[in-house]
């Protein structure tokens, strides 16, 4: 399946997954308190994978829902191995349709700022406005040193 169409699914809460996944990206994901962070709310957020022909988790995204007209995509990471192979777009679009159909209107996800001049959150900032998100606001929520910026779609 790895060049062939991604399916993104509801899934079952599973950290271990994150953990390894975010293993595959330490320069994406190389904070080990927002790292922890992630792992735990896999236990409780919910859960979108994307899995190859043998069930392994390959991607996996994360959601909350914190009115009944607003989401934010808390989490979303792919394997370095399975990165730019669709399986991003494909869970990303997967969570937008539910949403839709949960009768949200917003979604929000938040990534480093464009005055942090990291070339890989460029390329993250890219992939989020090539799936119709419009940078909002970018914030010192995590500190003078990571800016923060609030990405967000109209569904």
């Amino acid at each position: 399946m790895r060049n062939g169409k991604w399916k993104a699914r509801l899934d079952s809460q599973v950290p271990e997954d994150v953990s390894r996944t975010i293993d595959t990206l330490p320069e994406w994901f190389g904070i080990a308190e927002a790292n922890a962070e992630y792992v735990e709310a896999a236990r409780s957020k919910e859960t979108w994978t994307v899995r190859d022909g043998g069930g392994t988790v390959r991607g996996v995204a994360l959601v909350d829902y914190h009115f009944d007209r607003a989401a934010d995509l808390f989490f979303i990471a792919v394997e370095r191995e399975f990165r730019s192979s669709g399986i991003g777009a494909a869970l990303v679009e997967a969570v937008a349709e539910h949403c839709r159909e949960r009768g949200v209107r917003l979604f929000q996800v938040k990534t480093l700022g464009a005055s942090h001049p990291d070339e890989g959150y460029a390329a993250t900032r890219k992939f989020y406005e090539a799936l119709d998100f419009i940078p909002l606001e970018e914030t010192d929520l995590w500190g003078e040193q990571s800016p923060c910026l609030i990405m967000v779609r109209v569904l």
